[in-house]
């Protein structure tokens, strides 16, 4: 048995804001990536969580791409790191900022050979009772270890699943829901297998979502997704409704988007369209 996800199941996955709430109240996240060559994946992520309402994005990137960041938008605060891969020594500057925020998404853009710095990130997050996103660089099958049973999402397409759980992800829906919800349950971890039909499941609840467009091929919307993701996970939302919700928010972006520009999108415009289907859910309480 599975779910399928609607606006009906995401509207009670988020929480109406108080009228007297203050910045930061509303959720804080931290983006860990970037590389002399993907300079934009962080940033798409933290857009995506801003859009979605949460009031304070970090950027943590090597500090030779920071300025490029700064200049795409004020409204992120970068934090320079002092190497191109995470290293140990790069972390430093990062662990005395995760209590600063309520969730954080490691690996888009994150260059290879980072897998040390991950960890420490990881565990001390973890540690901290802090939601966590796993993408791109970030998925792997040792980082399974310092996850399992704590407040995480992964976000793998089929080769990245593959590649942390050793799995080649079946052609069929039904044999796709059946791995997912194995391998979730085995690693006490929230899966979200991305796919033209995404499957999300903690190992007990399982859902499919169907929202998307074929011009999400795009580069960049997988880095949206993983933001959107945070953005629930600060707010305090389980891992399974935060991944689930995203799902269908990421991909009804994408279908504004498509119904506007057809199969020319870039993924810039799915934030643009983010505010468009995250409004019907706006809701203001007097305390």
């Amino acid at each position: 048995m599975y779910l399928e996800i609607n606006e009906d199941f995401v509207r009670r996955s988020i929480k109406p804001r108080k009228a007297s709430s203050h910045k930061g109240e509303n959720g804080a996240v931290m983006i860990i990536g970037g590389s002399w060559m993907y300079h934009g994946a962080p940033f798409l992520a933290a857009m995506a969580a801003l859009r979605c309402g949460v009031d304070l994005a970090y950027i943590a990137a090597p500090e030779k791409i920071v300025p490029s960041i700064r200049a795409l938008s004020p409204a992120v605060i970068a934090i320079p790191l002092t190497d191109m891969k995470l290293t140990r020594g790069a972390v430093r500057r990062i662990l005395r900022m995760i209590s600063k925020v309520d969730a954080l998404v490691i690996g888009p853009g994150l260059d290879s050979g980072s897998e040390p710095g991950i960890e420490l990130v990881v565990e001390e997050a973890a540690t901290l009772g802090k939601g966590i996103v796993l993408d791109a660089t970030a998925l792997y099958r040792d980082v399974l270890r310092y996850i399992s049973g704590r407040k995480a999402v992964l976000t793998p397409h089929a080769g990245e699943f593959k590649r942390v759980f050793g799995v080649e992800v079946p052609g069929t829906l039904e044999e796709r829901i059946q791995l997912v919800k194995e391998s979730a349950k085995k690693n006490e971890v929230t899966i979200l297998l991305k796919g033209r039909v995404d499957v999300i499941s903690d190992g007990v609840e399982t859902a499919v979502n169907r929202t998307g467009s074929p011009a999400m091929t795009t580069g960049g919307t997988g880095d949206i997704l993983s933001g959107i993701v945070a953005a629930f996970l600060a707010w305090g939302t389980e891992p399974f409704r935060a991944a689930a919700s995203a799902a269908w928010i990421n991909g009804k972006a994408g279908e504004l988007a498509a119904s506007k520009r057809g199969l020319h999108i870039i993924a810039t415009d799915l934030l643009d369209e983010i505010p468009e289907v995250m409004k019907k859910f706006d809701r203001i309480i007097e305390e």
